[in-house]
């Protein structure tokens, strides 16, 4: 059997502008990144402000699993199969972290017959993005250092600079550390901290930008110190806004490339959603449903997480709703649900099955409760029996949702014809009821906290550390208790402990920490052990990854 990457490095993929010409994209309206992958120019996206969006479907997933679900997978051979039933489909998607591909999880680019490509590129450098939102990120950090080192002027309290520096790569030894030893020329010492490029504020606000200018704002409108006083200090305040953007001028433009069948993709933004908002950009998304019937898009981890926060962040700043969800799940990930160990997976059980299926209807009403028609679809296996895709059909069934089996990794889109066309028929439905949030802006964050903790967590209530009831007071105080919320947690449980499988109840969550994102316009509230640096594992994925004379890669599964 052929790994992803020998299915992507044989490809026959087309010239990026034959892609854009099905979307009606004019060559001058690429910026070119060689023969495969191209950027999408400013006049083009001024220019199609005013036509009509499209459809939007979200796919999602039950909680992860080591048996993985494979939801970018689905997502890729979805679209394809939009384009095999002859809709004109985009495909939008996070680029991928360099964390993960080194770490445990490899690559991101989908699997098998349904995968973004050039697979390599994409899980690698790609256009630079990621590098140039590390690069404002330091710089930013930077410029803080050097402020307090020329005199303070804004009288920085140098133990509560609480803008950390970044870096796309898992290394556990950055998340604290000190800075500044060495001479007097070298600057004060310091604690300090590392966090993952995908969990930089300079990332969210990138993918929640509207525009340049907008863009700017939100830069300027980041906290990066406290004074002496106890006053927020603010990036425009140290003259960063202009730099920074500078920085992000490519970068904030969305990256068109190709599924293995051809399906246009915009690739653009790449935030966490255990850590971040784990949505694409706003403008790459808003792009798509002007240039495509059907837009296809996914949001990171469960539902609990990416699909959340999708609903509840990225839809309410940026005026948008789904007209559709997808909850993707694998018979062998509701098995593991159900309590079989990883290596009894293959073998039939209904009964665990059944068991696990908890998890899979917790997230089902969860959608339901944002007024979404939704649709269960299976990543198939070839271990999958017929007793146990009769039994999870059922289940849907007795849960009001459709159902369909998705073959996508080895038929491509052919594999997700049905799921396409109930899709469609589904889209087509009269008399929906209109998106809703699930909480409002004027609620309280302590409410919106238990909103979320108890609606899509199921949790008993909420208990927090003496420090995070001391930092929700100033967030409060400095007036920011109308933003959304983005919970930080363990993607592994709906619950804040990775070990509570399936759909657990009698529990509380454990907030550990609270602070602003003022320039991304959302309040992270951390709870449990998450990290916002992760680490590398004990045999990370970097180990088998390898490039020959050629410059032909290996190993990048």
């Amino acid at each position: 059997m052929k790994t992803d990457i020998e299915i992507a490095q044989e490809a026959k993929m087309l010239p990026i502008e034959e892609i854009a010409g099905e979307l009606d994209i004019d060559r001058n309206d690429l910026e070119f990144y060689g023969r495969y992958k191209a950027k999408l120019s400013d006049d083009l996206l001024k220019r199609i402000s005013g036509k009509k969006d499209g459809k939007l479907i979200l796919v999602t997933a039950i909680n992860p699993t080591p048996a993985g679900e494979g939801k970018t997978t689905i997502s890729v051979g979805l679209a394809q199969a939009m384009k095999k039933i002859d809709k004109k489909a985009v495909l939008c998607l996070r680029e991928p972290s360099l964390g993960p591909c080194f770490g445990m999880k490899g690559g991101a680019a989908g699997g098998g017959y349904s995968q973004v490509v050039p697979m390599e590129d994409l899980n690698l450098h790609f256009t630079g993005d990621f590098h140039a939102i590390t690069s404002a990120n330091n710089l930013l950090a930077a410029l803080i250092d050097n402020h307090i080192h020329q005199g303070n002027e804004l009288q920085i309290d140098t133990r509560q600079i609480v803008w950390k520096r970044c870096m796309d790569m898992n290394d556990r030894a950055l998340r604290h550390i000190v800075v500044g030893l060495g001479n007097k020329t070298d600057g004060f010492v310091r604690e300090d901290s590392f966090v993952i490029t995908v969990a930089s504020e300079i990332m969210a606000i990138l993918c929640l930008a509207e525009d340049m200018n907008d863009l700017k704002d939100k830069l300027g409108r980041i906290i990066v110190a406290y004074n002496l006083k106890g006053e927020p200090v603010y990036a425009a305040d140290l003259n960063a806004v202009g730099p920074m953007a500078a920085l992000l001028k490519d970068a904030i433009k969305p990256n068109l490339v190709q599924t293995l069948e051809h399906t246009p993709v915009l690739v653009h933004g790449g935030p966490f959603a255990n850590i971040a908002h784990g949505c694409n950009s706003v403008i790459a998304t808003k792009t798509g449903l002007k240039l495509g019937d059907i837009v296809i898009t996914e949001a990171g981890f469960g539902a609990d997480l990416g699909a959340e926060k999708f609903l509840d962040i990225k839809c309410r700043k940026a005026g948008i709703s789904p007209d559709a969800v997808v909850i993707v799940a694998t018979i062998k990930a509701l098995k593991y649900n159900g309590g079989v160990k990883k290596e009894d997976l293959k073998k039939e059980n209904t009964e665990a099955l059944r068991t696990g299926s908890a998890n899979l209807i917790r997230h089902i009403n969860n959608m339901k409760k944002y007024h979404l028609p939704v649709v269960v679809t299976i990543n198939h296996y070839l271990e999958d029996t017929e007793a146990e895709i009769a039994l999870l059909s059922d289940i849907c069934r007795e849960n009001g949702v459709n159902f369909t089996v998705s073959d996508v990794w080895a038929k491509g889109g052919d594999g997700a014809i049905e799921l396409a066309e109930k899709l469609i028929r589904l889209l087509d439905e009269p008399g929906k009821e209109p998106f809703a949030c699930l909480y409002p802006d004027d609620m309280s964050l302590k409410d919106k906290i238990l909103t979320v903790a108890k609606e899509i967590y199921g949790a008993d209530g909420v208990e927090y550390s003496a420090k995070a009831l001391t930092q929700l007071k100033k967030v409060e105080s400095l007036g920011y208790e109308d933003l959304p919320i983005c919970m930080a947690k363990t993607p592994y449980s709906l619950s804040d402990d990775p070990l509570k499988l399936g759909s657990p109840t009698g529990f509380d969550i454990h907030v550990r920490e609270i602070y602003v994102s003022a320039g991304a316009g959302f309040v992270v509230v951390l709870l449990g052990e998450i990290m916002t640096m992760p680490g590398l594992p004990k045999h990370p994925a970097a180990y088998g990854i390898d490039v020959n004379e050629e410059g032909k890669i290996t190993g990048l599964f």
